[in-house]
């Protein structure tokens, strides 16, 4: 089992840049394949990256592609996701997750976090 807590979310105007950070418990972060999700009021989550175990695969959702960046240090099990020329539309709440096999569907993950609020202003 793994814990997650995510951190750095705040607010933000429009073209600014954010690093989120989710901390992992235990001793198996290594085993788990790391997504980002977001969910902005009434709409449903949608998957916005993942990683693989070692890190040498990235996944972004088209509408961050270019503009966000997932990252992983197993030593400090942590998974960043530096978040730059951000807009409106990328207001939300975004959480970590961990799955054991490479997938953007939220049901495949595993264990979440409680999610952190990024706010991009106008």
């Amino acid at each position: 089992q793994v814990q997650l807590v995510e951190s750095g979310g705040g607010l933000v105007q429009a073209g600014g840049s954010l690093r989120l950070s989710c901390a992992a418990s235990g001793r198996t972060f290594s085993s788990y394949v790391m997504g980002w999700f977001r969910q902005a009021p009434g709409k449903e989550r949608e998957f916005v990256a993942a990683i693989t175990w070692s890190g040498g695969n990235t996944y972004y959702a088209d509408s961050v592609k270019g503009r966000f960046t997932i990252s992983r240090d197993n030593a400090k099990n942590t998974v960043y996701l530096q978040m730059s020329s951000l807009k409106p539309e990328d207001t939300a709440v975004y959480s970590c997750a961990a799955s054991f096999k490479i997938t953007s569907t939220a049901y495949e993950y595993d264990y979440w976090g409680q999610g952190t609020q990024v706010t991009v202003s106008s």
